[in-house]
């Protein structure tokens, strides 16, 4: 068995449950690294990631730096000794961090490579449509997530699942892909296969305002899909005209009601318990919604003290 002295490299709270897996099963975590503190908030108050966080909670070493080339972080980074780093939900490593280890640096992935390697990759599998995707484990290589695969694991897809519990489900079982990755590389057994790259391969494109705008020209399902896949962030959007209101709303869930009406494609019709727009081959239905400047509710509360004129839309 090989004595592990393992670094730890993460930022969210994805990031949490297998640092949490590795401490509780009593892995020699050496350091941790993750993301300097930022100001959030009115007050600008410093805010330490999900990792500082549990990393203190645990009193293990954290260090946090803003540039992982610097040399006084490299000199901090060789003094831990490690032979093993893991890395999830972190960023890019030069080849200098990544190659230090004697073990090598993996990764986990939310995602069964070779697709949807990329920044957002549970989102993108919900908006997509896909029925399955899964975690990966990887040693790290000069690009984004294209390293040699160890270990990867499989789920469904449930076709009412959003981006949040499609995320709570993924870092549970990612953390326990890790353990036995990290059992595999303890008893000298990991075994590597190459990602396999076809023309086909989906790609886990970062997330920005452009992909997050609802399109309601498009299909009613490809709809739907966008607006579970952003739930809860960012949130899918889209512009309300409500008689003189122009406003950027944020849309969080949704059904859908496949039926043939002859309404313009994004107009609205609203009763005292009910939303919806009109789509292609039917209707999507809001069921939580967010105007500007507002707090996100259910439709029946926003109905209760707002009214939509008889043309609004949808744009």
């Amino acid at each position: 068995m090989k004595k592990l002295r393992i670094v730890f490299m993460g930022t969210p709270d994805f990031a949490v449950a297998t640092l949490k897996a590795l401490v509780e099963n009593d892995y020699n975590i050496v350091g941790v690294i993750t993301a300097p503190d930022k100001p959030a908030g009115r007050g600008r108050k410093l805010n330490e990631s999900a990792v500082k966080q549990y990393a203190k909670s645990v009193e293990l070493n954290i260090l946090q730096p803003t540039n992982l080339k610097n040399e006084d972080f490299i000199d901090e980074l060789k003094a831990l000794k490690a032979n093993l780093q893991i890395v999830v939900a972190f960023r890019m490593l030069p080849k200098v961090v990544w190659q230090m280890p004697k073990y090598g640096t993996f990764n986990l992935h939310a995602s069964l490579l070779p697709n949807y390697r990329g920044a957002a990759p549970i989102n993108w599998a919900i908006i997509n449509g896909e029925t399955k995707t899964g975690v990966s484990t990887f040693f790290i290589d000069e690009k984004i997530d294209t390293g040699e695969m160890i270990l990867q694991e499989e789920i469904d897809i449930d076709s009412k699942e959003n981006a949040g519990s499609l995320h709570d489900k993924l870092m549970s079982i990612g953390s326990k892909l890790v353990l036995k990755t990290v059992a595999l590389i303890e008893k000298g057994e990991a075994e590597t296969k190459p990602q396999i790259d076809t023309n086909d391969i989906k790609t886990a494109h970062k997330l920005n305002k452009d992909n997050c705008k609802i399109n309601w020209n498009d299909s009613i399902n490809n709809i739907y899909n966008l607006i579970r896949g952003l739930s809860p962030y960012p949130a899918a959007w889209c512009t309300l005209i409500n008689d003189e209101d122009e406003l950027d709303i944020k849309i969080y869930k949704a059904n859908k009601e496949k039926t043939s009406h002859n309404l313009e494609i994004g107009a609205i019709i609203s009763t005292k318990k009910e939303l919806k727009v009109a789509v292609t081959n039917g209707y999507i239905i809001i069921q939580e919604i967010k105007l500007p400047g507002k707090r996100a509710m259910d439709v029946k509360s926003l109905l209760n003290g707002y009214t939509f004129d008889v043309h609004a839309k949808m744009l």
